[in-house]
């Protein structure tokens, strides 16, 4: 068990010590806050499976974020699974660098990659470029949207190759 929380420890510091990461140079928080239907991730041991995924916001009074992510596992009728890992705005002339704790006491960052000007996607990512989410306010993305995410991925340095279309289906 040590062996495991001393690598989550330099996993985590390695990720924020990553340079060359590119944020949106504004994210209007209050704007930026409600549901996000996970489109596509870069998968995790976490998600594998997941169908159905929203990420829902919420901006506290104290200026942190309440996450809550839901999703299925392995089609619309399985298991529900329900995270709610804490957020606080790290960057807070941007808004768009967060750091996120799942698990006590570590803070990872969260980073708004892209995002439409009318807020109708965004992607997340991280320094490491090994894990992403691209969300929509719809449980669909139109194929032109898709494309231009994907163009912006790889010239961000993410695999997109790797990258998994999350099942939606209402």
């Amino acid at each position: 068990m040590m062996k495991l929380i001393i690598l989550l420890v330099i996993i985590g510091l390695a990720a924020g010590c990553a340079k060359n990461h590119n944020t949106v140079p504004h994210v209007d928080l209050e704007r930026f806050m409600g549901d996000w239907y996970v489109i596509a991730i870069l998968p995790n041991i976490i998600e594998k499976n997941a169908v159905n995924g929203i990420e829902s916001y919420v901006l506290k009074a104290d200026g942190s974020i309440g996450i809550t992510y839901r999703f299925r596992k392995g089609s619309p009728d399985g298991k529900e699974k329900v995270l709610t890992p804490r957020a606080k705005v790290y960057n807070k002339s941007t808004g768009a660098e967060w750091r996120v704790q799942m698990f006590k006491p570590f803070w990872y960052p969260y980073l708004v990659i892209d995002l439409a000007e009318d807020y109708r996607y965004t992607v997340i990512g991280e320094p490491n470029r090994k894990y992403v989410w691209v969300m929509s306010r719809t449980p669909e993305i139109s194929e032109s949207d898709y494309a231009d995410i994907l163009a912006n991925l790889v010239k961000e340095g993410y695999k997109t190759d790797k990258l998994v279309k999350m099942p939606q289906i209402w």
